[in-house]
């Protein structure tokens, strides 16, 4: 069995499926260093701060190990469920001892905690004094159900030896299986997640109660039982029933990780009116609620989508954890297809909308990632809310299993990063290569082929979205290929070791407007480079982000080896007009209305646009790195001189 985070059962619905044949190694570059960060830091400060925040002593109540007083919030099981995951996609580079002893510890608590019955969950055990299923909105009794599954089926499917965790997944999910249908046969989970979890426990397991179980609680969902204060069913995805479904809406993480569930229902059981749903919820979002980033969820009162193109770059929640339920769910609808699209959007947020939610120090998070602030922020070591920080965790470890599938053709290459890669189809010879690249500062890709069978083998390589162009050589010589409908250039031979394919991607720079529906940044452009969306930050303009406008008529300007936190960038110098801030004598922000009549006939840009004085460069870096360099403001969305006026040019 691979190794991986999803393993299909079925395949007559799938495109490309991610294994069992198919291995992906990292080898350097910079999802690696990412990757060895988590490990070496993140995962062990995630460790720590399980401990000082009561997370591990909820359990040692729960296990009758201590009498001290319960931490809130009530889904602080998952915290652990999460690192532990972590840990265990971690280990298949080598096995940490302190990772190991902490994931024995831990599981062995776990298993204290647990009740008699298979039940599990120290706030209702602690607080609640055994009183289950009281609350379905809100009691996330299912969503730290879940998390507790997917870390057991990752030490499953790492562990050098028996996994001590699935046993106590087992026993859990057995007891919901058995009373969830009799016992509870209208109670629906207010925070989706355990849906996906409980079709991965059916593919560790075999046991079709657990599929079943997860389509009776998608079946459920839609009669409108779930609200909470001002929350109404839409926020729980209850308004509408799962198949009739056809737009996003309500609480963005609910939404997506029900619809990574649901994709994971449908690939296994093939109802047609789920498939609908997915494709037409997909569109839905990506055509009217996804930010620049790739980040989803516009609204702060619910963490919820809001309408469509309701897209304001201030106001933007963007939460991390929706970032990577995002990538989950695209996954999914990626291996189904086959398709490019959902493999753009996935590098699109891994770069941009998943990455700004960890700092490179790997020690410092950001919950909401905003588009724009007006004021300086900073990152946090943990939050009391702390579903993201241990969530980058899990992604980070298992990310290899992410870049590359295989059918009976060959393999697709879909993300880009130094690797290697070995395809062995049963009873077949390998087909393995060497891919090295600078990716995503650089955009030649270069594969090298290691060992390849006596047959011919299909190499397929994902042509992203933003590149207008790609040009393909084979052993030094150019091939002329135009991407198929789907989005890969696709290369069919025998192979000999030693072949080399250099895939060149044109990443230059380049400025970018919104349609005029998002009102909320019409007048203004934002710049990408490659894969990245760039940003500018407050620390590198001295006159302050308020005055300052672009001209996206001059091409920006590389500015390689720039070095943020230890971590050398490409930024890009973008022309740009300042205006000065104005102020009262001793620096304080002047007092003046904050409006002013544009005289007949004036130009829109007024004299900004043409007074040399104010005429300047400014450095944008890519907006995972911004808020590394200590406190400040920044802004991804920049008015464009031709669209500006200001209070002094009038």
């Amino acid at each position: 069995m691979s190794n991986g985070p999803v393993v299909p059962a079925a395949e007559a619905r799938l495109a490309c499926r991610p294994g069992p044949e198919l291995s992906v190694r990292l080898t350097d570059g910079f999802w690696l260093r990412r990757q060895l960060c988590n490990r070496e830091v993140t995962i062990p400060h995630g460790m720590r701060m399980l401990e000082e925040t009561g997370t591990l002593e909820n359990f040692r109540i729960a296990a009758g190990d201590s009498d001290a007083e319960y931490r809130m919030p009530l889904f602080r099981d998952s915290d652990l469920y999460k690192v532990l995951e972590a840990i265990a996609w971690d280990r298949s580079h080598g096995p940490l001892e302190s990772h190991e002893q902490f994931l024995r510890s831990s599981t062995a608590l776990i298993a204290r905690a647990q009740e008699h019955d298979g039940y599990l969950n120290t706030y209702v055990r602690v607080v609640r004094q055994g009183e289950r299923f009281a609350d379905p909105a809100m009691g996330h009794e299912l969503y730290c159900a879940g998390h507790l599954f997917q870390a057991a089926i990752a030490d499953a499917r790492t562990a050098d030896g028996d996994p001590a965790l699935l046993p106590v997944a087992r026993r859990f999910a057995s007891y919901l299986a058995r009373t969830l249908p009799t016992e509870q046969p209208s109670f629906v989970p207010g925070h989706p997640e355990v849906e996906t979890a409980l079709v991965e426990l059916y593919r560790t397991l075999g046991d079709r109660q657990l599929l079943e179980l997860a389509a009776e609680l998608v079946e459920r969902r839609g009669h409108q039982r779930l609200s909470w204060r001002s929350f109404k069913p839409e926020y729980f995805q209850d308004d509408v029933a799962v198949a009739d479904a056809r737009t996003v809406r309500g609480h963005a993480v609910r939404a997506l990780y029900l619809l990574a569930g649901v994709a994971d229902l449908y690939t296994e059981a093939g109802d047609e009116r789920l498939r609908a749903a997915l494709f037409a919820q997909w569109d839905d979002m990506v055509s009217s609620k996804t930010y620049l980033t790739g980040g989803l969820g516009s609204r702060h009162a619910d963490e919820a989508f809001g309408e469509p193109f309701e897209l304001p770059p201030d106001r933007a929640y963007c939460e991390t954890c929706a970032s990577i339920a995002s990538i989950m769910w695209n996954w999914r609808m990626l291996l189904l297809t086959g398709e490019g699209r959902f493999a753009d959007l996935m590098e699109r947020t891994l770069y941009n909308g998943f990455l700004s939610g960890v700092g490179l120090d790997g020690t410092s998070f950001f919950y909401v990632n905003p588009l724009q602030t007006r004021s300086p922020r900073t990152r946090e070591p943990w939050y009391e809310c702390a579903c993201c920080p241990p969530n980058t965790m899990r992604l980070l470890a298992s990310l290899e299993h992410y870049l590359a599938t295989a059918t009976d053709a060959g393999v697709q290459v879909h993300h880009y990063a130094s690797s290697q890669i070995r395809w062995t189809p049963e009873g077949a010879e390998p087909f393995a290569l060497t891919i090295e690249t600078a990716y995503p500062f650089e955009g030649e890709i270069t594969l090298r082929i290691d060992r390849a069978p006596a047959r011919e083998v299909e190499l397929a390589l994902r042509v992203p979205a933003w590149a207008p162009s790609a040009s393909l050589e084979l052993n030094g010589r150019a091939r002329a290929l135009e991407p198929s409908r789907d989005g890969y250039l696709r290369l069919r031979r025998n192979w000999t070791a030693a072949d080399e394919v250099v895939l060149r991607l044109p990443v230059q720079p380049h400025a970018v407007s919104a349609r005029e529906e998002v009102d909320a940044v019409r007048g203004c452009v934002a710049f990408e480079r490659g894969p990245l969306v760039y940003c500018v930050e407050g620390l590198d303009v001295p006159s302050g982000l308020a005055g300052l406008a672009v001209d996206p008529s001059v091409p920006p300007i590389d500015e390689p080896g720039v070095t943020v936190a230890g971590e050398t960038v490409t930024a890009i110098r973008l022309p740009a007009v300042a205006s000065p801030r104005a102020s009262r004598p001793g620096g304080r922000p002047a007092t003046t209305w904050p409006y002013a009549r544009l005289p007949t006939g004036a130009s829109p840009a007024g004299p900004a646009a043409t007074d040399p004085a104010r005429r300047t460069d400014v450095r944008a870096l890519p907006y995972f790195a911004w808020a590394n360099r200590g406190p400040s403001e920044m802004r991804v969305w920049l008015p464009d001189i031709g669209c500006t006026t200001s209070r002094s040019d009038s």
